[in-house]
């Protein structure tokens, strides 16, 4: 049957104005025909708001129309214009001013509102029988308003099994509002189809469910749900997995009825394992490493099965395993894993992706537009041989990855299909139960060695939306789940995909069961949360309250930054880093990184190489593009910005600034927002490279000083990773970077394969200069890469040795930062107190940083191995000499007076001072 509208009608000023369903039949296909947007909001279950729209003349007024899929009553409902309460602005700060509220009148039960939410709503202007403008109504809010108090009290969304003496029981429950019918495809453990059942709606929750009496425990099922979808402005009927799914079948065509605390789901001794503990979030030492990454490019595996698997991690003689151990041994305590959750970019079936090891045949045969397949290199040549025989200062090898990019075998995962289910690409296995043993097999490995471990979640987006392939939640409730425009309503992207709203109850929740589920059942010890200020502030508390109540000393930490649609707290109070002072949520702190590596983390070309930072020679060791006189300004700046976040970030750290005043750390600049702004050392996450743009070495190579000798460069790298070492907070290193790792100057590796991504844990390689980086990210920096390795006349050319030397230095920053509380104090009184700086002000020497931490001001405890610390860090390329009354009751720290490297080994304090050799940061202890 053709679809009629049920009019409703909104008059602004007397119920006479009210047109009757038989002075309307041109609103019929006019009001849908005319739309241009969806700046109409549906707030609560009293307000409307429609964004940009004025007041209007008082011959108009406003319908509000609804598709419905059988015949249906008109109704009218008076409804009056309305200020925008503060409560309102509040809530919705982001639309307050902008536009024109409206206030239902005459009763509208709640019932009929839950109905219209069921269908197509079209605000439309009118006057004298003819349609001004309409516009389609954005219906999240009174969702939320109408459904989403109650709904979120249910515990127990998704598909839950038990097996009881009454006898077996096997529950559905999805939350589908806007559904018009759902019903449930059970398939077996074959996926082949065994029955349908209908789930049953709760209208005062939104939530559809069944139970059946029967064992399906390992069944694969599917909803199918009817429901009105805004993408094509019609009902669907739509097949879809579970968003509260916890098992998978290969590649996420099929949700799995499990149980994570079933024996099948477990691995041998995953109830008994030993779970490592922290005193203090400030202990924690992060190193980032990507699934894959860990074991692509390993050289002595056992069982080749687990290249890039979650079962790398338990091969026992491969050199990423004894890399790891070493570590440990030396201090390191958290392994944080890049996404390991269920992604939508990357094939699960092996024999449809194709990964370095494999031939041009099989490439050939997925992909026969590739460029390889029309030239006359064999079928049976691997293509990691073909890469090979490319010279490095060509294009070929990014032109022959970027071509494979979509039927590879890798990403780094920012793409979430489920947020709580593993990853089946890192599974031998990716089908069902068998990847949740496989990725618990991993965690429990990671304990074993002594690690904590961290996972990386995405919560802030979806890959996809809409009615496409791995969209989820929007198939489910439409416009609910994902952040849109106020205007066009179309869905936000500033993230880089479609955004999600988990400023909406409903979607705060998944985010929050979900994080309960990997730390009660994955035993996962803390989490980072990518673009963490696209969400609200309250929410992340909340979240981390639910983690905390099942795992007592669980870590959150994440990106801060402040941009996009949600950016200045103009929808609500974001998890910023500004906002989240106090918090122990921590944030990655730019600070401290750019003073390291030099600012403009989005220039090109010389831009990049004219931003020198403090460890690659700003002012100590100009380049072609720089002096030491145009230097000196923003060298004294950074070194304020530095001695800041050396001392935890903090907005109340007291200081003298370049200028000789003295000040506290919020009033440092940084750009236009302060440099210091934690108010808790665990508030910060310092670093000086991340999986996000050019390793530290390939930054490095970017600004250095071309004629700077190689085991100088190394001896840069190795200082650089000296700050965030030993800076108060907590230090966060990119895996590889004490290997000097490169990915041959590419600024985003995030889809760019094992060629560029590599790392070499035996120590023969760090992947320089192994070809141009992919043009799509770096084709404007070809010209100034060229340049510069011409410059360099293979002095930014590594061999083993200086591979084994820059490892062995950051073992010995390992070692000392664990030495000491007093590297990792965990109040703001405390560094406030013990913290301070020498060589400050106007007569500063350039390219020393000098840090003393006082323990005699502090509790015994903290102080009873060492009672005072200096660290003094030279960015020159000489020894530097630093007169200090006293220096002779020092001694250089035991661990680099043990060192291998003469240079570490021979500073000293004497009577007259102190004395610190070349790109050095050396630790003297009393």
């Amino acid at each position: 049957m053709r679809n009629i509208y049920t009019i409703i009608v909104f008059c602004l000023f007397a119920m006479s104005c009210s047109p009757k369903q038989s002075e309307t039949p041109w609103l019929q296909d006019s009001a849908f025909e005319q739309v241009t947007d969806s700046a109409a909001h549906w707030l609560n279950a009293d307000t409307l708001f429609w964004y940009g729209e004025a007041q209007s003349e008082s011959s108009a007024y406003y319908l509000l129309a609804t598709t419905a899929d059988k015949q249906a009553e008109t109704k009218s409902y008076l409804l009056e214009t309305s200020p925008f309460s503060s409560e309102n602005s509040i809530k919705y700060p982001h639309l307050a001013g902008k536009g024109l509220a409206f206030k239902f009148a005459t009763t509208f039960s709640d019932s009929e509102k839950k109905a219209l939410l069921k269908s197509a709503l079209v605000l439309a202007k009118v006057s004298k029988d003819k349609v001004l403008k309409s516009s389609y109504v954005q219906t999240g809010n009174v969702i939320d308003a109408l459904f989403s108090d109650s709904a979120k009290q249910v515990a127990d969304l998704g598909a839950t099994f038990t097996n009881k003496t009454a006898g077996p029981l096997t529950q559905f429950k999805l939350w589908a509002p806007t559904a018009m019918n759902v019903e449930v495809l059970v398939f077996d453990q074959h996926k082949k189809a065994l029955a349908t059942y209908p789930l049953t709606e709760d209208t005062s929750t939104g939530i559809w469910s069944a139970q059946i009496g029967k064992n399906l425990f390992e069944h694969f099922y599917q909803y199918q749900i009817k429901v009105f979808h805004n993408a094509t402005n019609k009902i669907e009927t739509l097949i879809n997995t579970d968003p509260y799914s916890l098992s998978l079948s290969s590649n996420s065509e099929f949700s799995q009825v499990t149980d994570l605390s079933h024996s099948a789901t477990k691995p041998e001794g995953w109830d008994e394992q030993i779970i490592p503990s922290i005193d203090n979030y400030e202990d924690n030492i992060f190193y980032e490493l990507h699934i894959r990454d860990f074991s692509a490019g390993e050289t002595a595996l056992n069982d080749e099965s687990v290249r890039g698997k979650y079962g790398a991690f338990s091969e026992t003689n491969s050199f990423g395993v004894k890399h790891l151990k070493e570590l440990k041994a030396a201090g390191l305590n958290n392994i944080h894993l890049l996404p390991t959750f269920d992604i939508g970019t990357v094939n699960e079936d092996r024999e449809q992706r194709v990964s370095l090891q494999d031939d041009k045949a099989k490439l050939c045969k997925i992909y026969p537009e590739h460029s390889l397949c029309s030239t006359d290199i064999a079928g049976d040549t691997l293509l990691i041989d073909v890469l090979n025989s490319y010279n490095p200062e060509s294009s070929d090898a990014q032109q022959l990855v970027s071509q494979l990019r979509q039927f590879d075998d890798y990403n780094w995962g920012y793409d979430p299909f489920h947020y709580t289910v593993p990853e089946g690409s890192y599974a031998q296995n990716p089908d069902g139960n068998a990847r949740i043993v496989e990725f618990r097999q991993m965690v429990q490995r990671l304990h074993q060695f002594g690690f904590r471990v961290i996972m990386d979640v995405v919560y802030n987006h979806t890959h996809q939306a809409g009615l496409k392939r791995t969209s989820v939640l929007d198939k489910i409730v439409p416009g609910y789940y994902q952040r849109l425009n106020p205007q066009s309503g179309l869905i936000e992207q500033s993230t880089c995909c479609d955004n999600t709203a988990t400023e909406r109850t409903m979607m705060a929740k998944l985010m929050t069961d979900s994080l309960v589920v990997w730390a009660r059942d994955y035993k996962i010890d803390g989490f980072r949360f990518d673009l963490m200020a696209h969400q609200p502030k309250d929410v992340m508390l909340k979240a981390r309250e639910a983690v905390l109540a099942v795992d007592a000393d669980n870590y959150f930490y994440g990106e801060g930054w402040n941009f996009g649609e949600v950016a200045n707290n103009q929808r609500f109070t974001q998890a910023s880093q500004l906002e989240l002072g106090g918090t122990q949520i921590g944030t990655f702190t730019d600070r401290l990184r750019d003073a390291v590596r030099g600012g403009g983390m989005t220039e090109s070309g010389d831009g990049i190489r004219r931003l020198q930072g403090i460890g690659n020679g700003l002012a100590t060791l100009p380049n072609e593009l720089r002096s030491v006189a145009d230097s000196k300004a923003d060298y004294l700046a950074m070194a304020d910005i530095l001695r800041v976040g050396l001392a935890g970030n903090l907005a109340s750290f007291p200081l003298q600034n370049a200028a000789g005043e003295q000040v506290t750390g919020k009033d440092i600049p940084y750009g236009d927002q302060p440099a210091g702004y934690a108010l808790d050392p665990a508030d910060t996450i310092n670093y000086v490279s991340k999986h996000d743009n050019q390793t530290l070495w390939d930054n490095n190579q970017y600004r250095i000083n071309s004629n700077l000798s190689t085991d100088d460069r190394v001896r840069m790298q190795a200082l650089s990773l000296s700050y965030p070492m030993f800076a108060q907070g907590i230090p966060f290193i990119h895996m590889g970077s004490e290997l000097l790792r490169s990915k041959s100057f590419l600024r985003d590796s995030y889809d760019y394969g094992d060629w560029f991504n590599l790392v070499d844990f035996s120590g023969q390689s760090n992947n320089y200069n192994v070809g141009l980086p992919p043009a799509e990210k770096d084709q404007q920096n070809w010209q100034v890469i060229n340049k510069i390795i011409q410059q360099n006349q293979g002095r930014d050319i590594v061999a083993p040795a200086h591979i084994a030397f820059s490892k062995s230095r950051f073992v010995e920053l390992l070692n000392i930062r664990t030495s000491s509380p007093l590297f990792r104090l965990t109040t703001s009184e405390q560094i406030n107190s013990a913290v301070s700086f020498l060589n400050t002000g106007r007569a500063q020497t350039l390219g020393l940083i000098v840090m003393k931490i006082d323990g005699s001001k502090l509790n015994a405890d903290l102080s009873s191995k060492y009672e005072q610390i200096i660290v003094v860090f030279n960015s020159t390329g000489q020894e530097q000499k630093f007169a200090y009354n006293g220096a002779e009751n020092y001694q250089l720290h035991p661990v680099q007076a043990a060192s291998s490297d003469t240079l570490t080994s021979n500073n000293k304090a004497t009577a007259k001072g102190f004395s610190v050799n070349k790109f050095s940061a050396a630790v003297f202890v009393k």
